[in-house]
This record gives structure tokens, C-alpha cells and sequence, in this order.
């Protein structure tokens, strides 16, 4: 399984910090997701990273940083949004219906599944899916690898994960919830675990 890690909603003063130290630890799949956000400070941000780990993020907003930056790709939030007119890039797409996972996958890089379970990070965003529900996708191979999980993903539920047959997960949350923006300034823990994340999804 691959494993994407996706940002805090909200910019903090230590991000750029531990995300280069997760790109440093072997972050391959960052996704910037910042809504509601101006894109100076976005722009700012990825100033900070060095240029090598630019070519491992996707921007869920602001769609030209892709090129300025040489970016990896761009991200749909839902299935209505659409690419911007003229855009040959990659890119990837959120969808929270099994029902449009098909259409989906069709030209998406990958598709972020969501909600998988209870998220940890938005408070009252529940489980859009029921485990049966879920064992049935995965029989009818509408999950398989182009498909990522997304919601609720912890060293927890992994394997489960890997057993429905995603092909990767999306993690935010269970990473970092492990830090407090507001009070502290040693993130190893957040380090730690992403190293635990990392070998757990092979």
C-alpha cells in the first residue's frame, strides 16, 4: 500500500519544519489541503520546503502552484469540481459515494475513498460506509489500487485496510493529533509514528 500523508487544515509555525523532516524520513506523497486558505500562504509554505520534495505534493487549491512550483498534481475535493480549462497534469479526485467510484477511476491518477471510518481529526464527520458495504466493493473490484482510504486511517486499522485491497491510505489525523501547535515545539513524536505508519504499509 502506498501511504499519503495529508496537512492540518490550519498553518502552524513548526509545518515546514516537520514536513521537511518527513520528506527526509521518505514522505513520498504529501497533499497540501489548506481550505479557505489565501494562496500567499500556501505559496509561502512550499517556498520553505526544499526544492527536491516539490515534485512529491499535490495542492487541493490554487491550482497554478502546480506548475510554478513543479508540483506533483493537483486534487478534486468531491466529483462536481473540474479541472481547470486546459490542465494535462495529474491529478486526483475525493470521492464518498461506491456508487461513482467507476467513474471515478477512470482518469484520476488515484481516488481518495472517504469516509472509511470515524474521522480524527473533524469533529461529528462519521463512517460514510458500512464494513459490509466495503467487503462488497472490494469484491466487485471497485476498490483495488488506484484507490485510497481516507477518514479515520490509523496504525489500527491497516491491515484491514490492505485486506480490502486499497491501494493506498491517507493520513492525518492519527499523525497529527500527535502534536500540539499551540504549546509545543518538539514534533518527534510526530516523526516516530510517521516511521511506524511507513513500515507498516510496506
Amino acid at each position: 500500500m502506498k501511504l499519503a500523508i495529508m496537512t492540518k487544515p490550519s498553518f502552524f509555525v513548526e509545518e515546514d519544519k516537520i514536513l521537511e523532516a518527513l520528506f527526509e524520513e521518505g514522505l513520498d506523497d504529501l497533499h497540501i489541503f489548506k481550505p479557505g486558505s489565501s494562496p500567499i500562504y500556501v505559496e509561502r509554505l512550499l517556498s520553505l520546503l526544499p526544492e527536491n520534495t516539490h515534485r512529491r505534493i499535490t495542492v487541493h487549491d490554487h491550482y497554478y502552484l502546480k506548475e510554478e512550483f513543479g508540483l506533483a498534481g493537483i486534487h478534486l475535493d468531491d466529483m462536481a469540481s473540474q479541472r481547470p480549462d486546459g490542465y494535462r497534469g495529474n491529478f486526483s479526485r475525493s470521492c464518498n459515494d461506491l456508487g461513482q467510484l467507476k467513474e471515478a477511476k477512470k482518469k484520476a491518477r488515484y481516488v481518495f475513498l472517504r469516509n472509511i471510518f470515524d474521522s480524527l481529526s473533524v469533529p461529528n464527520e462519521n463512517a460514510s460506509f458500512t464494513m459490509s458495504e466495503l467487503q462488497a466493493a472490494a469484491r466487485q473490484d471497485l476498490i483495488d489500487k488506484h484507490v485510497y482510504a481516507l477518514g479515520g486511517i490509523s496504525l489500527d486499522n491497516l491491515r484491514l485496510l490492505r485486506d480490502l485491497g486499497f491501494g493506498g491510505v491517507v493520513v492525518c489525523g492519527d499523525l497529527w493529533n500527535r502534536f500540539d501547535i499551540h504549546n509545543e515545539t518538539d514534533f518527534l513524536s510526530v516523526i516516530h509514528h510517521f516511521e511506524k505508519l511507513k513500515a507498516a504499509v510496506g
